[in-house]
């Protein structure tokens, strides 16, 4: 057999379909951020770019009161935490993270992950395990890390379309009142931007005696009181059982974590795979995640200044017929309808305007709803943001790419999103 040849074949078919992933070499400025070098590797040129798609939405990754603090850690802790949590890897600056994000969210305990994704994976798989007779229902959009978990949960599990009650009802409904019941959804989901029905959710939850699973790695650091999050905002944290969160968003640095009831969050910490054999996050890390994490939660005028960003950029691509579609929260997605001319506008942008957004492309949204997904910032000026409407506006009349979408269009590419996500559920069903 031809190992070499069949890779190679896979490459070319993802390359023939515009949807190849190439990454630019960026060397964040420290202090000026959105600013980057973009290094060219062949010629060993850089240029500076505005970067419009990073996850730092506060821009915490520079702040000083976290790198400040992750030097003094490094210098008096070394570099890494020596071991996995149970054996020599617990340090003082995880257990003072722990006690925040609980404190953050006003639940009883918080335990910390290596990431995001690692958190939702092993949460979900080990919860799906140890509850009796468990179904799972799980949001058609929901984050691959989430799918993953719900997959190695080994237990029955319900797909329901993309915030729709309606269908969480009738599919609770159908599974008996004895069995273990576990939701799992989002707050805001990264792609199109927009809100979960909390309450709805939860009153759902309430009814058939189901546990509720609320992924908030979107949100922290960005919405409700002390930037606790959508469900703090909506008033209904304490109707969630486990909220899971990321370090390495609006808090700016590395890391996930979830936070519940004692009893919930040391069930994870004593059975998750995930935990117990993973080395633990440098104190360095932990050390400027806790930095971030207490200035974002007294940030009340960085949160509104995000918002007030987003609002701003809305209008500006919407005023010059932009399709943009239509996102409630700070994720500005713009629609582009097909992966090679994504691909190609994203270059366009780099190279001649000195913007950095990437490509999203299929399988992360459905083919046909290809799009631009841009972030902005507290950081980003008016200034930029007039910059960045006048250069798409070019791009977009240069590749000859539709203009304005409308509320329909943004349905009709939410439905497709919908459908993708019900395909790549019951393909990782099949794989069980």
């Amino acid at each position: 057999m031809d190992y070499d040849e069949i890779f190679g074949a896979r490459l070319a078919a993802v390359k023939s379909e515009g949807r190849y992933r190439t990454f630019a070499n960026l060397a964040r400025h420290a202090g000026s951020f959105p600013y980057a070098d973009c290094l060219d590797e062949n010629t060993g040129s850089k240029a500076v770019v505005t970067v419009w798609c990073s996850n730092d939405y506060l821009g915490m990754g520079e702040h000083p009161a976290v790198t400040r603090q992750m030097v003094q850690a490094i210098e008096s802790n070394g570099a890494g935490a020596g071991g996995t949590r149970n054996i020599s890897g617990t340090n003082r600056f995880h257990v003072e993270l722990e006690r925040e994000l609980a404190s953050l969210h006003r639940k009883e305990s918080a335990l910390l992950f290596t990431s995001g994704y690692v958190s939702n994976q092993t949460t979900l798989a080990t919860l799906g395990r140890l509850i009796p007779d468990c179904v799972i229902f799980s949001d058609a959009l929901n984050h691959a890390s989430m799918i993953e978990g719900i997959r190695h949960a080994g237990c029955e599990r319900r797909v329901f379309r993309h915030n729709d009650v309606r269908h969480l009802r009738e599919q609770l409904e159908d599974v008996g009142p004895g069995r273990g019941k576990l939701i799992a959804f989002e707050s805001v989901y990264s792609m199109d931007g927009d809100f979960a029905p909390l309450a709805e959710i939860c009153d759902l939850a309430d009814q058939h005696g189901a546990l509720t699973y609320l992924d908030e790695v979107h949100a922290v650091g960005l919405y409700g009181p002390e930037g606790a999050g959508v469900a703090a905002r909506e008033g209904v944290s304490d109707r969630i059982t486990v909220v899971e969160g990321t370090l390495a968003k609006a808090f700016g640095v590395l890391g996930g974590y979830i936070a519940g009831r004692h009893c919930i969050v040391d069930t994870i910490r004593s059975y998750a795979p995930g935990f117990i054999f993973s080395t633990a996050l440098p104190p360095a890390v932990a050390a400027g995640a806790l930095a971030s994490v207490r200035h974002v939660r007294q940030a009340e005028s960085l949160r509104a200044q995000l918002h007030r960003h987003a609002a701003a950029l809305k209008t500006e691509l919407s005023r010059r017929g932009l399709p943009v579609m239509q996102s409630p929260s700070h994720i500005v997605p713009v629609l582009v309808g097909e992966a090679a001319l994504c691909r190609e506008a994203s270059e366009l942008l780099l190279h001649e305007f000195g913007i950095y957004i990437q490509p999203i492309n299929y399988p992360t949204v459905p083919r046909g709803t290809e799009r631009l997904r841009i972030t902005p910032t507290p950081k980003h000026t008016s200034a930029a943001i007039q910059q960045l409407g006048e250069a798409l506006q070019q791009v977009w009349l240069r590749l000859r790419l539709p203009m304005a979408t409308t509320r329909g269009l943004d349905q009709e590419a939410r439905a497709a999103a919908t459908t993708l996500a019900l395909q790549l559920h019951s393909g990782l069903r099949r794989h069980i």
